[in-house]
């Protein structure tokens, strides 16, 4: 489906399939996005897309400049029967867990606004657009702001939560060097204790880290943390990455393509050689993303998944071209909670395209409310029963 409006973008919908010439625009895009989104990336959603979206579409936004550019970037799918009315939704899953479009920062509202405007304007597509893990603050939420405001439409936000965020801004002075972010967040007890686990590791032999970078390397650090979760209480779940062949392969694509293009790393801690903790780290623009942790759980009395984090937040601490990390955690985590201190406040949020879809809207608010409470009170009595 194409469509032109009367504006200075022209908007288009593309299959994933048809993705691969706009590659290149779209990796230039994800420099100059308003909200970095290392998910959209076109190394990890081309192998995501398969596993996790075999019926996502994307919305392209493009300028009208000579020549034309890449100005947004919208994976969606159409769900026909949500609560009886068709609505769009934006692309997440449980290993993209960030539904920010990649919208270029200088035109942020009137590219999100030409989006809108084509979803009004077209006789085929829903006029209900639901954003999962949108943030709720900052420069794109202002964008969506301002460009709902200007043609009149709705919004209302579901599901809205904080995660850990590591943004240190002129706190980044180094762990057991100055007084510095870690020895703000870090309590002095709480430090002491680590101290003496990291001496309890290195009774059990030599204690080593390292960081791999180098796709060349990528495939035996991915089994080393594959290894690992699937050791943990994720393996007894059955929901490690290693016990489902296409998941497996997704990370090792994903993650092997973002490395040659300097945007992977996997850290590891060993006693001598063998591997105690891992985690994988992502990044686009200035933002770093702690994407997967696992830990050997026969070592868990020295807390090896919490060095290994201290050594991967004083590594972005002495990074001064990262500006923030993204957990990528639940709200509440026990664990990062406790050390990267600020938070990403994030939201599902409904939004009706137009002033002339204002009683379709209400509906749906009261519908999607209706939903989410029964599933709700549903996961409630799951839990009970468990219990």
């Amino acid at each position: 489906m194409h469509g032109t409006i009367e504006s200075n973008f022209s908007v288009e919908l593309r299959s994933f399939d048809a993705l691969a010439p706009a590659a290149g625009d779209l990796r230039a895009l994800a420099a100059r996005a308003a909200e970095p989104n290392v998910f959209y990336e076109p190394a990890f959603a081309f192998a995501a897309q398969p596993v996790f979206g075999p019926d996502v579409l994307a919305g392209l936004v493009w300028s009208q400049a000579a020549p034309p550019r890449l100005a947004g970037f919208f994976p969606i799918r159409i769900e026909r029967r949500r609560f009886g009315l068709p609505v769009m939704i934006g692309w997440t899953h449980p290993y993209g867990p960030l539904g920010a479009p990649l919208v270029d920062r200088e035109c942020a509202a009137a590219v999100i606004e030409a989006w809108l405007d084509h979803l009004a304007g077209s006789r085929h597509l829903p006029k209900l657009l639901l954003m999962p893990y949108l943030p709720a603050e900052g420069a794109l939420a202002q964008a969506f702001d301002a460009a709902l405001s200007r043609r009149g439409g709705k919004s209302v936000s579901f599901a809205r939560h904080q995660r850990a965020l590591l943004a240190p801004g002129n706190e980044r002075a180094g762990y057991l060097k100055r007084a510095g972010y870690l020895d703000r967040a870090v309590g002095h007890k709480k430090r002491k204790e680590l101290r003496r686990q990291r001496k309890r590791l290195a009774d059990s032999g030599v204690v080593i880290r390292s960081v791999v970078s180098d796709p060349a390397a990528m495939a035996r650090a991915l089994d080393d943390f594959l290894a690992l979760e699937a050791g943990g209480w994720k393996g007894r779940a059955g929901t490690a990455a290693r016990q489902h062949d296409d998941v497996r392969q997704f990370m090792q694509r994903a993650v092997t393509a973002l490395a040659g293009e300097g945007k992977a790393q996997v850290h590891r801690l060993f006693v001598d050689t063998r591997p105690i903790a891992a985690i994988i780290t992502l990044r686009s623009g200035a933002t770093a993303w702690c994407w997967k942790v696992a830990y050997d759980e026969s070592f868990a009395r020295s807390s090896p998944g919490m060095q290994l984090l201290l050594d991967v937040t004083q590594e972005v601490l002495d990074d001064a071209t990262v500006a923030r990390a993204d957990s990528c955690a639940t709200a509440d985590h026990p664990m990062i909670d406790h050390v990267w201190r600020e938070r990403l406040a994030l939201a599902d949020r409904l939004m009706g395209v137009g002033p002339g879809h204002a009683g379709t809207f209400a509906v749906a608010r009261m519908l999607e409310g209706l939903r989410r409470a029964a599933i709700g009170s549903a996961k409630a009595l799951r839990d009970l029963v468990r219990r």
